[in-house]
């Protein structure tokens, strides 16, 4: 074929099967899978071939906005970076988790949030990024100014997913308040007295804005065609709140019934690797791989660390949880599909060619040496 780029001699993961082989690249779309050995073309020398990661729920780039306390980086070189580092983590397509609503652990306020989705779209269009980038809205609706927040950026065409989010102490993340005071007294140094006054502003917020704030956003993104998301939901009333407002994915749910209850609502599941690769939640909930060997686990997210979610999908292979076709699944094909993205998360003839070269040594953390998007070699 004219102009068509050929990746040979690897070990390529599709959908169910691991095969020896070719991917013949047209146009930034796979135009066929050539089996066995290939003389010319970029030679992978039987390294596996993956396709490109999609991660649904990644709130690094606040991270690289706010290196410090006191310090603000510069918009665009925040992003790069950002970007950089989704890349070269094997992530082709990445939804920006930025929150609106504002409280004590605000990093950006929603003109903050605003500009930087304004600058992803300049980046886009000057050719600066890697990886292809859609916006999650995270909104805290127990917050006075999430409707505010939310009203800003609800137009903005990138948004493609919206998570409802209470992080009132006692409930959801953080039931524990034991493990919410330890945490709020590691991060910020808050004494006894100062917590018990911080518990009860949030209850009482929580009380106040939660649920009517829900309703609104949930009605505004059904209007739009924006994916809902619910967030750390722990208990059935939960899950029956999410349901009524119509939710696609249950992001993080904190206990097996959770899970198994919007899953029986026809919610795809979705945890995060961190949990994986840790052995287990950070906040002492449910475990994702328990939900795994109980069927109740459908998407992996990076969550707060980008490398974690290819490390994941070895980490579940090498261990025998799953075959590294079904865990790539859960890291590439099920998040896309969770979202719209019907171009992209699996190495088929026609899909694009987003696709992730990567060595890997057992009981060693995974090399990605390359990564293509629309067959153009990025990273």
């Amino acid at each position: 074929m004219d102009n068509e780029t050929i990746l040979a001699n690897a070990r390529i993961v599709l959908a169910d099967a691991v095969v020896e082989g070719a991917v013949g690249i047209v146009g930034g779309r796979i135009a066929e899978i050539l089996p066995g050995r290939l003389t010319g073309g970029t030679d992978l020398a039987g390294d596996l071939l993956l396709p490109g990661l999609v991660e649904l729920h990644t709130d690094q780039i606040e991270g690289h906005h706010h290196p410090r306390s006191s310090v603000v980086w510069n918009d665009m070189a925040a992003i790069q970076a950002h970007d950089g580092q989704i890349a070269t983590s094997g992530i082709t397509t990445v939804f920006d988790a930025m929150r609106v609503g504002t409280d004590e652990n605000t990093r950006s306020d929603a003109e903050t949030v605003a500009r930087l989705a304004t600058a992803l779209d300049r980046a886009a269009a000057e050719g600066r990024l890697r990886a292809d980038h859609f916006l999650h809205l995270r909104c805290e609706v127990s917050a006075d100014d999430v409707i505010d927040g939310f009203d800003l950026l609800k137009d903005n065409p990138r948004l493609r997913l919206v998570s409802l989010m209470d992080h009132a102490p006692g409930q959801r993340q953080f039931h524990d308040l034991g493990k919410l005071k330890a945490y709020l007294a590691d991060k910020f140094g808050m004494d006894d007295a100062a917590f018990e006054a911080f518990a009860a502003a949030r209850i009482a917020q929580s009380q106040k804005n939660a649920a009517p704030h829900r309703r609104a956003i949930a009605a505004e993104c059904r209007r739009r065609s924006i994916a809902l998301a619910s967030h750390d939901d722990a208990t059935l009333a939960h899950v029956e709140e999410s349901i009524a407002l119509e939710t696609l994915i249950a992001e993080f749910p904190t206990s097996v019934a959770a899970a198994s209850a919007s899953r029986e609502a026809g919610m795809k599941v979705l945890m995060g690797a961190p949990n994986v690769v840790r052995g287990g939640s950070h906040s002492g909930n449910v475990s994702a791989i328990e939900l795994l060997r109980a069927g109740l686990l459908d998407i992996l997210s990076s969550d707060y660390v980008p490398f974690s979610l290819i490390q994941a999908v070895f980490a579940l292979a090498e261990t025998g949880a799953v075959s590294l076709p079904a865990a790539t699944r859960l890291a590439a094909t099920n998040p896309a599909a969770a979202v719209g993205l019907t171009d992209r998360g699996i190495i088929d003839a026609g899909m694009r060619a987003d696709l992730i070269r990567v060595a890997h040594t057992p009981g060693e953390p995974p090399v990605v040496r390359s990564v293509w998007r629309e067959g153009r070699r990025v990273a």
